[in-house]
């Protein structure tokens, strides 16, 4: 039994329950980013007991992973010898004996971890799968089996969008994601680790709600030692994961680094033309390597205001990959205490900019709360005007958070992240009001128009203030 608290993850509790009690066997995937808390989510449901369980061993063999499933058959099953299997249909023959060998007042548990590193090429393990489920537990009422992996882009293609035997055959997908920032407060609490929400703020944008990486932390040191110790010593942990992340999740894991990297390099995102032409990937493939990104939750999309025929803007929201490639890839630097000696740095500023712009993204549903039209239909986009033919008297203007509302409103939300609460000062009110009447100037919208901050600790009180209509603090990110 793991006696370490599960934090949050209620949803995904109850909706195993609901398959655990119900009077029809189940199929259920369990899916999300590596290190996000797939397995320990389902062992914490399960308190590590299973009828059957085993985990699949990554760039192993087919023999290698068929003599894996038969060790964790013999313990299950109590075999006096290991059997050994030709292939998976002989693998799933002798789960089905076994699991037939057992009462038949209750579920039996079944959970097969890792599942799309045991699809190794010519395996024809998916199709085992399916025999056993569609000709065998699906047919029972007696069954819950139970697939996780890291891999999204194989869950959904495999498994729940499956044109083949197990198409509909998935009884219910859940999808792990990371923590929210209420969720990191609370397990940082957990762990007895007392640090403000300011600090907090400043962990997520390093390594977002990623619970593996919260782990790492060290109670004892402070949040700057704790970052320090795990990027920047050699071959501290959070360097190394970099390696593993990506070729662990994606095939042909280069591709799917040659489009993160050019993302990383444009952070107000780029359409899927743009990516095509910088990394020379094209058609089927790039949608393919796009889809996964944001499957995996590296990638966001969301559409420009007022201009669909531009296309779908795209951004890399990974705060761990952002973090590596900014601090750690490519940084000439031997200084094991870098971040000591820089983290007061114009450049970590002008970092965390940029990050609190992607927190304030991945929360815009407390910051609805805050304004009060958390039950009112909107859509949030981006929008960008950049000047014809290279125009000196046209002025180009962006805003990275539209909300546009279905009351015939619209929030033009600016973000800014400082130590204190933010000043507003006369040069920067005239270019937002000038950016307001820019936007309504080419949108041509007749809908009324709130300039809206997302600010750390509010806006200072003074003559400028007036541009400010609403106001969301950090604190309001807190909320459940």
């Amino acid at each position: 039994m793991n006696m370490q608290k599960l934090v949050g993850r209620e949803q995904e509790m109850a909706e195993l329950k609901r398959c655990l009690d119900s009077n029809r066997s189940e199929f259920v995937i369990v899916y999300g980013r590596r290190r996000v808390g797939k397995t320990f989510l389902v062992d914490s449901f399960f308190n590590g007991s299973y009828d059957f369980s085993f985990v699949g061993g990554n760039r192993l063999t087919k023999d290698k992973q068929l003599r894996g499933f038969a060790k964790a058959l013999k313990k299950s099953a109590g075999l006096a010898k290991q059997p050994k299997f030709r292939d998976w249909w002989d693998a799933f023959d002798s789960l089905e004996e076994y699991l037939e060998s057992l009462p038949t007042d209750r579920k039996k548990v079944v959970f097969i971890d890792e599942m799309p590193w045991i699809d190794t090429p010519q395996s024809e393990f998916v199709e085992a799968l399916e025999t056993f489920w569609n000709a065998w537990g699906a047919r029972r009422s007696d069954i819950m089996l139970v697939a996780s992996g890291s891999a999204s882009s194989w869950m959904m293609d495999k498994l729940v969008e499956n044109p083949g035997g197990l198409h509909a055959r998935i009884t219910n997908n859940i999808y792990v994601r990371p923590f929210t920032l209420h969720e990191t407060e609370e397990y940082l609490q957990s762990r007895r680790i007392k640090w403000d929400r300011y600090q907090i703020l400043q962990l997520y944008m390093v390594m977002g709600g990623i619970p593996f990486y919260l782990s790492l932390l060290d109670p004892d040191k402070t949040l700057i030692e704790n970052i320090n110790h795990l990027f920047f010593r050699k071959n501290s942990e959070l360097t190394t994961e970099f390696y593993e992340l990506y070729s662990a999740i994606f095939n042909s894991s280069d591709k799917y680094l040659r489009v993160v990297e050019q993302l990383f390099r444009q952070r107000e995102g780029m359409t899927f033309s743009e990516i095509s032409k910088a990394t020379g990937i094209e058609g089927g493939k790039l949608t393919t390597i796009v889809r996964n990104l944001e499957r995996c939750d590296f990638v966001v999309s969301y559409s420009q205001f007022g201009n669909k025929l531009r296309g779908t803007i795209y951004r890399l929201v990974d705060f761990y990959t952002l973090f590596y490639f900014k601090f750690i890839n490519g940084v000439d630097s031997k200084d094991e205490e870098w971040w000591l000696h820089n983290y007061n740095s114009r450049s970590v500023e002008s970092w965390q900019g940029v990050a609190f712009e992607l927190v304030c993204l991945l929360h815009l549903r407390q910051i609805k709360m805050k304004l009060g039209i958390a039950g009112i239909s909107t859509s949030a986009s981006s929008w960008r005007y950049v000047p014809r033919n290279g125009s000196i008297t046209d002025r180009g203007a962006q805003i990275d958070l539209v909300i546009d509302r279905s009351d015939h409103c619209i929030n033009l939300c600016e973000m800014k992240f400082s130590v204190g609460r933010f000043s507003v000062s006369g040069e920067y009110e005239d270019k937002l009001r000038n950016r307001i009447q820019l936007f309504r100037e080419k949108t041509k919208t007749n809908k009324s128009l709130y300039s809206t901050f997302v600010t750390t600790y509010g806006v200072v009180d003074g003559g400028y203030r007036s541009i400010v209509d609403s106001e969301v603090v950090g604190d309001d990110l807190f909320v459940k």
